[in-house]
């Protein structure tokens, strides 16, 4: 892909997630008083558009490359048995697991601290909304990626289901960090809101809501945090770099560790 057609590409999404995410954000704001340019919104413009530009092809080339090792790796028992469920029956094992496996790969990014330079860019983002959501460090980005995919890459489904996947887990993690509050009730605790993300953004490093599609993970291992209001404080106690080039650089600095960065758990 050419460097024009990949800026095109981010011009087009950028558009589209606009026509997307923008009324409900109007409609039903979370945060009233946030503004569109709110501080730091050409920072997570940047991430957009380094995505399109510098990370995407590489992560799409090193998922189609990695899959068959990792296909090749599971016990042909279980291939075969998956194989003989109905399309729903697969669609529902690959969500759930990809769930299980977000959720502790999730709570290892904010527990190791290796795992945690990296993952820290994207907590450091202070204010949320549908642009946010690209905050992403590319070595982050890429640990999720796979871990979320590992069912479809193990249970050895076609590339075209790993494309529409991928699609549905990316535009479900832009609206769970969308500047919205859906009044929907009892029924966030199965599938899940943006209430509940912007609490684990909450400034405390071991906030809670670790799930991704649904909170049911949360509620089985007792992560699940929701209070009737928003967070007062988001981002990280540790000082990070604004910019989108000092953020990109940031985990790979030799720093000490601060106490500050491990808040205790909100109540």
């Amino acid at each position: 892909m050419s460097i024009a057609n990949a800026i095109l590409d981010a011009g087009l999404s950028f558009l589209a997630l606009f026509l997307i995410f923008r009324p409900l954000e109007l409609a039903y704001p979370a945060r009233i008083d946030q503004p569109f340019f709110r501080p730091q919104w050409f920072t997570d413009l940047c991430f957009l558009v380094g995505e399109y530009l510098f990370f995407n092809g590489a992560v799409f080339w090193l998922l189609v490359h990695g899959g068959p090792w990792i296909h090749a790796a599971t016990p042909e028992f279980i291939r075969r048995a998956v194989g003989t469920l109905s399309w729903w029956g697969q669609a529902i094992i690959v969500v759930v697991l990809g769930d299980f496996l977000i959720y502790w790969g999730h709570r290892l990014q904010h527990r190791i601290g290796f795992l945690w330079r990296f993952h820290s860019i994207h907590h450091s983002a202070e204010h949320l909304d549908w642009l946010a959501a690209h905050r992403e460090h590319p070595v982050d980005s890429l640990y999720t990626i796979l871990l979320v995919n590992l069912p479809i890459f193990a249970l050895g489904f076609p590339v075209k289901y790993l494309a529409l996947f991928a699609g549905f887990r990316g535009l479900w993690a832009i609206f769970i960090h969308a500047n919205v509050r859906l009044p929907i009730g009892p029924l966030r605790m199965l599938i899940g809101a943006p209430e509940l993300h912007h609490w684990h953004h909450h400034r405390s490093r071991d906030a809670g809501n670790y799930a991704n599609v649904s909170p049911i993970m949360d509620l089985l291992f007792g992560t699940y945090r929701c209070p009737d209001h928003e967070p007062s404080e988001l981002g990280v106690a540790e000082p990070i770099p604004k910019s989108y080039l000092g953020q990109l650089a940031y985990p790979f600095r030799r720093r000490r560790a601060s106490p500050a960065s491990r808040a205790q758990v909100i109540p």
